[in-house]
Protein backbone atom coordinates (compact mmCIF):
# COMPACT_ATOMS: atom_id res chain seq x y z
CA UNK A 1 0.00 0.00 0.00
CA UNK A 2 1.16 3.52 -0.74
CA UNK A 3 2.75 4.86 2.47
CA UNK A 4 0.80 8.15 2.33
CA UNK A 5 -2.48 6.24 1.99
CA UNK A 6 -1.47 3.95 4.83
CA UNK A 7 -0.80 7.03 6.98
CA UNK A 8 -4.17 8.54 5.97
CA UNK A 9 -5.95 5.33 7.00
CA UNK A 10 -4.07 5.15 10.30
CA UNK A 11 -5.26 8.65 11.22
CA UNK A 12 -8.90 7.56 11.11
CA UNK A 13 -10.85 6.31 14.14
CA UNK A 14 -10.88 2.48 14.36
CA UNK A 15 -14.18 1.84 12.53
CA UNK A 16 -13.29 4.20 9.67
CA UNK A 17 -9.72 2.83 9.56
CA UNK A 18 -11.09 -0.69 9.06
CA UNK A 19 -13.25 0.53 6.17
CA UNK A 20 -10.36 2.46 4.59
CA UNK A 21 -7.94 -0.47 4.93
CA UNK A 22 -10.46 -2.83 3.34
CA UNK A 23 -11.19 -0.44 0.47
CA UNK A 24 -7.49 0.17 -0.19
CA UNK A 25 -6.75 -3.56 -0.15
CA UNK A 26 -9.50 -4.42 -2.65
CA UNK A 27 -8.67 -1.46 -4.91
CA UNK A 28 -4.95 -2.29 -4.89
CA UNK A 29 -5.64 -5.95 -5.67
CA UNK A 30 -7.94 -5.14 -8.60
CA UNK A 31 -6.30 -2.03 -10.09
CA UNK A 32 -2.75 -3.32 -9.91
CA UNK A 33 -1.64 -1.02 -12.73
CA UNK A 34 -3.01 2.12 -11.04
CA UNK A 35 -0.93 4.85 -9.46
CA UNK A 36 -2.19 5.77 -5.99
CA UNK A 37 -1.55 8.85 -3.91
CA UNK A 38 -3.12 11.41 -1.62
CA UNK A 39 -4.82 13.93 -3.90
CA UNK A 40 -6.89 16.84 -2.59
CA UNK A 41 -6.34 15.41 0.92
CA UNK A 42 -7.69 11.91 0.31
CA UNK A 43 -6.62 8.60 -1.30
CA UNK A 44 -7.12 8.40 -5.07
CA UNK A 45 -6.15 5.82 -7.69
CA UNK A 46 -5.29 6.93 -11.22
CA UNK A 47 -5.26 5.00 -14.49
CA UNK A 48 -2.90 6.60 -16.99
CA UNK A 49 -3.03 9.84 -15.02
CA UNK A 50 -6.83 9.94 -14.92
CA UNK A 51 -8.48 9.91 -11.45
CA UNK A 52 -10.59 6.78 -11.24
CA UNK A 53 -11.56 5.89 -7.67
CA UNK A 54 -10.97 7.31 -4.23
CA UNK A 55 -12.40 7.57 -0.76
CA UNK A 56 -12.75 10.21 1.91
CA UNK A 57 -14.13 10.63 5.40
CA UNK A 58 -17.28 12.71 5.38
CA UNK A 59 -20.15 13.44 7.75
CA UNK A 60 -22.22 10.51 6.36
CA UNK A 61 -19.35 8.01 6.63
CA UNK A 62 -16.54 6.89 4.34
CA UNK A 63 -17.44 7.95 0.82
CA UNK A 64 -16.18 5.73 -1.99
CA UNK A 65 -16.30 7.70 -5.23
CA UNK A 66 -15.82 6.65 -8.83
CA UNK A 67 -15.08 9.62 -11.09
CA UNK A 68 -16.98 8.02 -14.00
CA UNK A 69 -19.38 5.97 -11.86
CA UNK A 70 -22.59 7.62 -13.07
CA UNK A 71 -22.24 5.59 -16.25
CA UNK A 72 -21.66 2.24 -14.50
CA UNK A 73 -25.42 1.59 -14.29
CA UNK A 74 -25.07 0.39 -10.69
CA UNK A 75 -27.99 0.87 -8.32
CA UNK A 76 -25.84 1.05 -5.18
CA UNK A 77 -23.66 3.86 -6.54
CA UNK A 78 -26.60 6.14 -5.84
CA UNK A 79 -24.96 9.40 -4.78
CA UNK A 80 -24.58 11.07 -8.17
CA UNK A 81 -22.54 14.17 -8.87
CA UNK A 82 -24.44 17.23 -9.98
CA UNK A 83 -21.82 18.66 -12.32
CA UNK A 84 -19.75 15.71 -13.56
CA UNK A 85 -20.01 11.93 -14.11
CA UNK A 86 -19.13 10.78 -10.59
CA UNK A 87 -21.09 8.39 -8.40
CA UNK A 88 -20.54 7.34 -4.79
CA UNK A 89 -21.59 5.11 -1.95
CA UNK A 90 -21.16 5.64 1.80
CA UNK A 91 -19.96 3.02 4.29
CA UNK A 92 -20.32 3.17 8.07
CA UNK A 93 -18.70 -0.16 8.96
CA UNK A 94 -16.42 -2.56 7.13
CA UNK A 95 -19.17 -5.18 6.84
CA UNK A 96 -21.10 -2.69 4.65
CA UNK A 97 -18.46 -3.19 1.94
CA UNK A 98 -19.55 -5.84 -0.55
CA UNK A 99 -16.29 -7.03 -2.12
CA UNK A 100 -18.09 -8.63 -5.09
CA UNK A 101 -19.82 -5.33 -5.93
CA UNK A 102 -16.64 -3.34 -5.39
CA UNK A 103 -14.60 -5.64 -7.63
CA UNK A 104 -17.27 -5.34 -10.37
CA UNK A 105 -17.24 -1.53 -10.06
CA UNK A 106 -13.44 -1.49 -10.28
CA UNK A 107 -13.57 -3.56 -13.48
CA UNK A 108 -16.08 -1.07 -14.88
CA UNK A 109 -13.79 1.80 -13.84
CA UNK A 110 -11.24 0.52 -16.36
CA UNK A 111 -13.76 0.19 -19.17
CA UNK A 112 -15.81 3.34 -18.57
CA UNK A 113 -13.77 6.51 -18.17
CA UNK A 114 -14.28 10.18 -18.73
CA UNK A 115 -11.17 12.32 -19.26
CA UNK A 116 -10.79 14.23 -16.00
CA UNK A 117 -7.05 14.47 -16.57
CA UNK A 118 -7.57 17.11 -19.27
CA UNK A 119 -10.69 18.82 -17.93
CA UNK A 120 -8.89 22.12 -17.27
CA UNK A 121 -7.35 22.16 -20.75
CA UNK A 122 -10.85 21.57 -22.18
CA UNK A 123 -12.34 24.35 -20.02
CA UNK A 124 -14.55 22.03 -17.96
CA UNK A 125 -15.76 19.88 -20.86
CA UNK A 126 -15.55 16.12 -20.28
CA UNK A 127 -14.86 13.69 -23.09
CA UNK A 128 -15.38 9.93 -22.94
CA UNK A 129 -12.14 7.94 -23.15
CA UNK A 130 -13.52 4.50 -23.91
Amino acid sequence: MNSDIKFYNEQQPEIEKDICDLLASIINNELIEAESKIWHAHPVWFLKGNPTVGYSKQKNGIRLMFWSGADFDEENLNVKGKKFKDASIFFNKSTDVNSVDLTRWLKKSRAIQWDYKNIIKRKGKLERLN
